[in-house]
């Protein structure tokens, strides 16, 4: 564009000069017609920009872990003039990552059309990208001259982790919600308020358990295995304070394995017909959420929720607050989520949370730090989580 400039730029001057040397008709028409060619240009140019539309769309709005999602930029030309080349600088990054990429899209626009360019991205990492079109340029045909147009067009995309496969086991107590009624569709339990099965007699079978009037029909005891309540008070409470400043650790890798560690204990609860909530603060509405999980549906949603609501400026209240609010909790399980700086935490959560089962996933980046929480609780099982390492640190773990 530049050498284009300095082109005509000597070129007029030529034509001036030798429109001097030479009074001739031709040398006029010639000045004339150089110093016209860029005055067209800029003005083909500037109304093609004053006529121009663009926004960025993107459809979903979410997308998963490792896999390109598209993006689109919407161009709206209402001129008549074409635009040979247009280049669109491009802007993405996660929130939790201060590391900016960019790149340049070129493209033609053609007149009075409106037309969509898609470019797709994908991200290693769940967490919110954002992505900036910080301006758009156009060219007129020969390139002398370059206006700006759809400058800061902003899209988010909500990234949403991935489920590992854990081991454990499922402690029932007698700590239940005494307003629910949902039971166990594959277990026999204690509670008499439902029966879960009729069968025949075992040796050792309690006799309040036999159903006498089917019995005397039979010809044979019958007896009643009572159900199993699912819907007990556990909770699973997830610390989105992940970074330190200075400290790159702990940031997305941390952030992603805090996630999925939370996604894959949600989704082995499940699995094991124990229905639970989910705690986490919400940094849009301005404090901690629980959100109850009863299906997978539920899960989805609370963890989409929980993906938007980190802002980039990464503000989370510390965990105390949530407890300072709830002081009377009375828990079957409580499983805690965080990283490793947070200790005082869990010292509190060792003292003063009730709960049969108390346990602390703290995701370390090395076995140092791992064995730093060896020994250092009473009731509260702190159990490290590699990064980026759920399936193989997460082992038989109790809820």
């Amino acid at each position: 564009m530049v050498l284009m400039k300095i082109f005509f730029a000597a070129l007029i001057i030529i034509c001036a000069v030798f429109y001097v040397m030479y009074l001739w008709d031709f040398a006029l028409v010639l000045l004339i017609v150089v110093c016209a060619i860029p005055l067209i240009m800029f003005i083909t140019a500037f109304i093609t920009k004053k006529l121009m539309k663009v926004e960025m769309l993107v459809k979903d709005g979410t997308a998963s872990k490792r896999e390109d999602f598209p993006v689109f930029i919407r161009i709206d030309n209402r001129s008549i003039f074409p635009i040979g080349k247009a280049e669109a600088h491009i802007e993405y990054y996660n929130v939790f990552n201060n590391e900016i990429n960019t790149f340049q899209l070129q493209m033609p626009v053609q007149p009075l059309n409106s037309q969509s360019v898609t470019f797709q991205l994908s991200s290693a990492f769940c967490g919110i990208i954002n992505i900036r079109c910080a301006y758009i340029c156009i060219y007129d045909p020969l390139r002398i001259f370059r206006f700006r147009v759809g400058k800061d067009l902003t899209a988010e995309v909500a990234v949403m982790p991935e489920g590992h496969e854990i081991d454990g086991q499922i402690n029932y107590t007698d700590r239940i919600n005494e307003e629910s009624n949902v039971f166990s569709e594959f277990k026999p339990g204690d509670d008499p308020s439902e029966v879960f099965d009729l069968r025949g007699y075992h040796p050792g079978d309690k006799l309040n358990r036999i159903h006498w009037k089917l019995s005397s029909k039979k010809d044979e005891f019958i007896v009643k295995d009572y159900s199993l309540p699912v819907d007990t008070p556990c909770t699973l409470f997830v610390n989105l304070k992940c970074y330190e400043k200075n400290d790159q650790r702990y940031t997305l890798p941390v952030f992603d394995t805090l996630v999925e560690s939370l996604v894959s204990v949600s989704q082995f609860m499940l699995e094991n017909e124990r229905l639970h909530s989910i705690v986490f603060y919400n940094a849009k509405a301005g404090g901690f959420v629980e959100r109850n999980i009863s299906d997978p549906d539920d899960l989805s949603a609370a963890v989409q929720e929980l993906i938007i609501s980190v802002q980039d400026n990464l503000f989370c209240e510390p965990p105390e607050l949530y407890f300072a609010d709830h002081t009377g909790l009375s828990l079957s399980s409580f499983t805690f989520i965080t990283s490793l700086p947070d200790t005082q935490v869990l010292s509190y959560i060792d003292d003063n949370v009730d709960a049969d089962i108390l346990n602390a996933l703290v995701v370390v980046s090395s076995q140092q730090e791992a064995a730093s929480l060896a020994g250092m609780f009473h009731d509260l099982n702190a159990v490290p989580v590699y990064i980026g390492r759920i399936s193989s640190s997460v082992k038989d773990i109790e809820l």
